[in-house]
């Protein structure tokens, strides 16, 4: 059973920044892909960013050239950085793990969630 344990989150000003961590139970990464999502309220959950196990990104349109999704395979962490931020970012912003299969990525196990809102 892997665990997720998200956090970083919080409120910032438009324009800000702020990095999110994830943190795995274990040395997950050569096995799983890591998927950063996110839910805003009375919308459904989307997907922010993708790390492969082969250490290859993709991200929503919404996030790129602000957003970046790395880790460190030492510390079985994963971040996003999270710069230029919006109003419209404030979400709960969740971390997944998963595996690539037949042209879809399926999550297994998602961490409980962090908070990050946007406003002045």
């Amino acid at each position: 059973q892997v665990q997720l344990v998200e956090s970083g989150g919080g409120l910032v000003q438009p324009g800000g920044s702020l990095r999110l961590s994830c943190a795995a139970s274990g040395s997950i990464f050569s096995i799983y892909a890591m998927g950063w999502y996110r839910q805003a309220p009375g919308k459904q959950r989307e997907l922010v960013a993708i790390i492969s196990s082969g250490d290859s990104t993709n991200y929503a349109d919404s996030a790129k050239g602000r957003f970046t999704i790395s880790r460190a395979i030492a510390k079985n962490t994963v971040y996003l950085q999270m710069n230029s931020l919006k109003p419209e970012d404030t979400a709960v912003y969740y971390c997944s793990a998963g595996q690539y299969s037949n042209n879809y990525y399926d999550w297994k196990y998602w961490g409980q969630g962090t908070q990050v809102t946007v406003s002045s």
